[in-house]
């Protein structure tokens, strides 16, 4: 007999809804929130009630789109963290109340997991290739940077991670010290592709082990736009495309630079990508670049799976469903990272 799940996304200012039958999407609607463009950033008061308003729609629309009545979920997955306390309320309490109107288990979901089993949503007629255990998974968004060693389903171990800022955060405010609109990451990504990637450098930091940091490079990254613009206040907008261009390298130096590293001393040959960064293009075309000088496999996830959504929650709470692993009730959020 077939598993209907029903997964909610709220972690930041996406509101999200999906229906998989087993392993399988039926839906995924995403409701975006335009309002933070205006603020150069989300603003966490607004995001909740944007949830607010969107959740009821966009469960709706995605029952509706799957052609399942809510009696026939079998459970609901919603992500408990980490991300916005606000915005997680808004989604563990709609979850909640579901789950006890129709009387089915809660599932609970942490939304970095998450993001790496988007790449094991199947979806209707369509035949996709999943990484076999173990792999490891480059998990690069706008809140984390982490290496994976990915064991099961269920079972993963944070072999190397970000001791301070994230690749995404680093994107996003070096974007807005050049004077880009929010969200600054896919705009640098745009312009980098008609730039010099070798136009200029910037800090690299020198971090033992699989760890990563990238508080040196925006610093780096400010005190070189400030030296410049002193000689020339048109500096940024006569090198918009170098300046995206050796930024988006210098990053994506720094992230493959460890993954080969931890590939190599792991012995994995299987390697994954996921997050909101893994949407890059350069990322992407850099990853399997250097696949294949180490003969790597590498799987990259639609970008439908890339950002938040609740296909990749739906999933994750199928796996939890078939080992039975529900959560009560009295079950709160978590805002910071757990993994």
């Amino acid at each position: 007999m077939s598993i209907y799940i029903l997964g909610i996304e709220s972690s930041c200012d996406d509101t999200s809804a999906s229906v998989f039958k087993d392993d399988t999407v039926l839906s995924n609607k995403v409701a975006n929130q335009d309002v933070h463009m205006a603020y150069g950033g989300v603003v966490p008061e607004l995001a909740s009630r944007a949830h607010q308003q969107n959740i009821i729609p966009v469960v709706d629309k995605a029952l509706k789109e799957a052609n399942v009545k809510p009696e026939k979920i079998d459970a609901i997955a919603f992500t408990r963290g980490p991300g916005l306390m606000g915005s997680l309320l808004v989604g563990t309490s709609f979850a909640k109340g579901f789950a006890l109107a129709n009387n089915i288990p809660l599932i609970d979901v942490n939304h970095l997991h998450a993001h790496i089993m988007a790449h094991f949503i199947n979806e209707p007629d369509n035949d996709i290739k999943h990484p076999s255990f173990p792999f490891l998974c480059l998990l690069v968004s706008g809140g984390n940077s982490q290496i994976v060693l990915v064991k099961s389903h269920t079972e993963m171990e944070v072999v190397g991670q970000t001791i301070d800022d994230a690749a995404g955060e680093a994107f996003d405010k070096c974007a807005k010290v050049m004077g880009l609109p929010y969200p600054g990451g896919p705009l640098i990504d745009k312009l980098a592709k008609d730039g010099n990637p070798n136009a200029f450098k910037f800090s690299k930091p020198r971090i033992k082990g699989y760890d990563y940091s990238f508080s040196g490079l925006k610093t780096s990254f400010l005190y070189f736009l400030r030296d410049q613009l002193k000689e020339n206040e048109n500096f940024i907008e006569e090198n918009k495309n170098d300046l995206c261009a050796s930024l988006q390298a210098t990053i994506i130096d720094i992230l493959l630079i460890k993954l080969k590293l931890a590939a190599k001393d792991l012995n994995i040959k299987q390697i994954a990508l996921a997050g909101g960064v893994s949407a890059n293009s350069g990322l992407r075309d850099s990853l399997q670049k250097l696949a294949k000088t180490q003969n790597w496999e590498t799987f990259i996830p639609k970008f439908a799976y890339t950002t938040d959504n609740a296909a990749m929650i739906a999933v994750t709470g199928y796996y939890k469903y078939c080992n039975k692993d529900f959560i009560s009730h009295d079950a709160a959020p978590f805002s910071r990272v757990v993994f």
